[in-house]
């Protein structure tokens, strides 16, 4: 899916978020390798987490800022800086303390020493799904909802320790980046949308 979008870009703006489910298939397989080795500390859940945690936290809002449309680009700018903010807490402490994955039931939990977890979330959260539902873009729109949605119903079932739901919810969520880049015209990186103001 993710070589078909980046495949299907019309428009150079639109890559970022067009290679989002390449990244997101990388990120498998790197679980796949953490499962496989029984959790633990080695590079390969230090490698998951920087990919979840700073990596998306900038790449995410990046992403949705390069394809806005020209009205929604100043308060996506505002994101992006949470989201810069956040990923660089968040790297820090990913370079100085231990990152452990422990198999619990079905899932896989992840322990990272994080001062001020409940900012450091909302920050990730404003960044990622924020940047999504404030996009100006209809398509993005949807997805922020799925995102949103999709996050507390995976949070849900990982605390149940019921099932991995996150390898489905990335696979939903590449579906519709294809649609997404099927659906965008070849102008729509530089031309605003019709009716669009500008502020």
């Amino acid at each position: 899916m993710g070589v078909a979008c980046v495949s299907r870009v019309r428009g150079s703006r639109d890559l970022p978020l067009a290679a989002l489910p390449l990244l997101l298939g990388v990120h498998q397989i790197i679980e796949a390798v953490v499962w496989n080795s029984g959790g633990g500390s080695g590079p390969a859940t230090t490698a998951w987490a920087v990919v979840a945690l700073p990596l998306l936290a900038v790449w995410v809002p990046a992403g949705v800022l390069c394809a806005a449309p020209p009205h929604a680009r100043r308060r996506l700018g505002l994101l992006l800086a949470v989201g810069a903010a956040t990923a660089a807490v968040l790297a820090y402490r990913l370079a100085t303390g231990p990152v452990t994955a422990d198999i619990r039931g079905h899932t896989v939990g992840y322990t990272v020493d994080l001062p001020q977890a409940a900012v450091l979330i909302t920050g990730y959260l404003l960044a990622t799904v924020g940047a999504l539902l404030l996009s100006g873009d209809r398509g993005l729109l949807v997805l922020g909802v799925l995102v949103a949605v999709g996050a507390l119903a995976c949070w849900a079932l990982w605390r149940l320790e019921f099932v991995s739901t996150w390898c489905a919810f990335a696979a939903v969520c590449s579906v519709l980046l294809f649609r997404w880049v099927n659906a965008r015209p070849a102008s729509s990186a530089t031309t605003p949308a019709p009716g669009a103001s500008r502020r």
